[in-house]
């Protein structure tokens, strides 16, 4: 598995994922999930895969090396939107060769992607800002907005909650990078099926370039600092919130009455148990009272 994270802020973008591959404990590799379409001065283009890696591989030798020479490309896409249509455009071409032929062993078709970057587009300035968008596996796509600024695939839930208290299309273009690498930092330590080293890419709006870039492994000092204090202080805030008070009060009390939290409350035992009868000799007993 893997788990990929991109965010959308007013100064830029931001781009992390990790290199893990696995097809079970006994198979554990490396292979890079992030894809990087650079003409400096035109466009700046990067695409992050998530699920099957030879599903993936295959949606990046579609965009590479097109069937259809007159079909457009990431490199000649005018627009980030038109860009998108046409990764999912390579999703939809690798599922019609592939997917019947994977049904039949029994494997999914999935796969997911993150697109995101700046095309120039002299005289149209808002379609020219940075634009991020999800794919899916069916090759449609939604864009980011002020509400939602990022994207994730792949083991997403155990990086969300930071991002989701902290993110803003206002946070500054560092703190989203460092907000990105908490994020799967509680990843890493969740979840095995996600590793070092990982990719870290920082898009400055209007650079048209790439401007900032790191491949982060276990030597990192930075990352390594995240790791130790996010741990540190994460423990140190837990210790600084109060304990339940379990001592009722006349106007607020903690906790509910306690007739009120039983669910089921087992049936006490006399001290001389009723042996059953049997069925006959009930209906007899019945019977004799009826006619009393």
């Amino acid at each position: 598995m893997t788990y990929c994270v991109a965010m959308c802020v007013d100064d830029g973008l931001v781009f992390l994922s990790d290199t893990r591959t696995n097809a079970g404990v006994d198979h554990i590799s490396t292979a890079r999930k992030m894809t990087v379409f650079e003409a400096p001065g035109e466009r700046m283009l990067v695409l992050l895969g998530a699920g099957n890696l030879s599903l993936t591989q295959a949606v990046l030798q579609e965009l590479n090396e097109p069937v259809d020479p007159d079909r457009p490309t990431l490199w000649n896409a005018p627009t980030m939107a038109d860009a998108a249509r046409v990764v999912g455009k390579a999703v939809r071409d690798v599922h019609q060769r592939e997917a019947e032929a994977l049904h039949e062993f029994g494997v999914d078709f999935n796969c997911s992607f993150i697109l995101g970057g700046q095309i120039s587009t002299k005289g149209k300035p808002n379609r020219s800002r940075p634009h991020l968008y999800m794919i899916y596996s069916a090759g449609n796509f939604i864009e980011s907005s002020s509400v939602n600024p990022y994207f994730q695939i792949g083991e997403s839930k155990y990086g969300k909650p930071i991002i989701d208290r902290v993110l803003t299309p206002t946070t500054p273009l560092d703190e989203a990078a460092k907000c990105a690498l908490i994020s799967m930092d509680s990843t890493l330590r969740s979840n095995l099926s996600v590793g070092l080293p990982l990719d870290l890419l920082v898009y400055e709006k209007d650079a048209l370039r790439v401007t900032r870039f790191v491949s982060i492994d276990h030597d990192n000092t930075y990352f390594e600092m995240i790791h130790r204090t996010w741990g540190e202080r994460l423990r140190q805030v837990f210790s600084e919130i109060p304990d339940p008070d379990w001592q009722t009060t006349a106007n607020v009390p903690l906790q509910r009455p306690e007739r009120e939290l039983v669910l089921h409350r087992a049936p006490v035992a006399t001290e001389e148990p009723v042996t059953a009868q049997p069925a006959q000799t009930l209906a007899q007993a019945d019977k004799s009272k009826t006619q009393r």
